[in-house]
């Protein structure tokens, strides 16, 4: 990481459709899927998903602000999952699912605030939004058979029917932000 370089830490759903997503948006070096939020110490992917670590599947995004501001990684994690639903993203139900934002600088925790109540204060969603914000604490790297999983597996069914109408969405609404 780079000096220009910042964090955000996303959650909302499968870390798949998080990762494939910010994996193809400019200005964006890196984006890995892994685990924060819980109490379980280098948690397995096995052990999250029992919803038992107190974990949540989420991806560190690396960020150059320069070319992309947290507002518009903001905007894009908000248009590519639902933030209103509690513990779950469609048939993907657990606490490890939950729609969180684990920021590293406390100047974002203001932009992140601004961001929700001016969506809360819109017409975009019919429900509040229920995203959990907090100071990273410990984050670990989810295996690597999790690891851009996406472009590993594109035909996979998972891939096909969940996270392909999600990068569909971004390319869609965001074609100046898309590598590919």
């Amino acid at each position: 990481m780079n000096t220009k370089e910042k964090t955000i830490v996303l959650g909302g759903g499968c870390f798949w459709c998080i990762e494939a997503v910010f994996n193809m948006t400019k200005g964006v070096s890196s984006a890995v899927s892994g685990y924060a939020g819980g109490k379980t110490k280098n948690p397995t992917y096995a052990e999250v998903c029992t919803g038992s670590t107190g974990h949540a599947e989420v991806v560190k995004v690396t960020y150059n602000p320069e070319q992309i501001s947290l507002e518009k990684i903001l905007d894009i994690f908000f248009t590519i999952h639902n933030p209103t639903q509690k513990d779950r993203q469609g048939a993907d139900v657990g606490t490890q699912y939950r729609s969180a934002i684990y920021y590293t600088d406390s100047k974002d925790r203001e932009i992140i605030d601004k961001v929700i109540s001016e969506l809360n204060a819109s017409d975009q969603y019919d429900k509040k939004i229920v995203t959990e914000v907090k100071p990273l604490g410990d984050f670990y790297k989810a295996e690597v058979t999790h690891q851009d999983y996406y472009e590993k597996n594109e035909f996979a069914p998972y891939c096909s029917y969940v996270i392909k109408p999600k990068v569909r969405k971004f390319k869609s609404k965001y074609p100046d932000l898309k590598l590919k």
